[in-house]
């Protein structure tokens, strides 16, 4: 039998928030500013994606200042990796709603991060072109491009270079 992530004692903040894997501790116990400090939000923008819904509303300790569960924090780290992808806010709410409505949304969630994995993989194309077309520049200020015979031709890189600006 699976023991509980929190049998062990609970883990800190940044911990469930770094590896958001596992049971999680339903004890409302990470302040805002731990929060803050593990995901790198400001403390402004996880009471805004409390308030347009991104987050449940969050636990209050008896003096009103928040205290997030290790399942807010699961969240905030899924949402932090949306936000990685490019995804909009608009539709990280989509997805938000989603799941709220449970199990028979699986396949339009499914058909969401389908669409958002291909945006990934374009933008990682374009930006292995990108990444070919830096080297090609440092090898040719570096003097390591050759000319026909085999050996570096740095005047010839150069006016390359100029013929060839972009």
């Amino acid at each position: 039998m699976a023991t509980p992530a929190h049998a062990a004692g609970p883990r800190s903040c940044s911990e469930v928030y770094n590896n958001p894997v596992g049971d999680s501790d339903p004890t409302a116990r990470h302040t805002i500013s731990e929060v803050a400090a593990a995901s790198g939000l400001t403390a402004h923008t996880l009471r805004w994606y409390e308030r347009i819904g991104l987050l449940d509303p969050v636990d209050r300790a008896a003096g009103g200042q928040r205290r997030y569960c290790d399942a807010d924090l699961h969240r905030l780290a899924f949402l932090g990796k949306l936000r990685l992808t490019g995804m909009s806010v608009a539709d990280m709410l989509r997805y938000v709603d989603m799941v709220r409505r449970g199990e028979q949304t699986y396949e339009e969630r499914r058909q969401l991060l389908e669409t958002q994995r291909e945006e990934v993989r374009q933008r990682i194309a374009d930006l292995r072109a990108t990444l070919a077309v830096l080297d090609y520049k440092i090898d040719l200020y570096a003097g390591r491009t050759a000319d026909d015979t085999g050996a570096p031709d740095r005047r010839r890189n150069h006016r390359v270079e100029e013929e060839h600006i972009a």
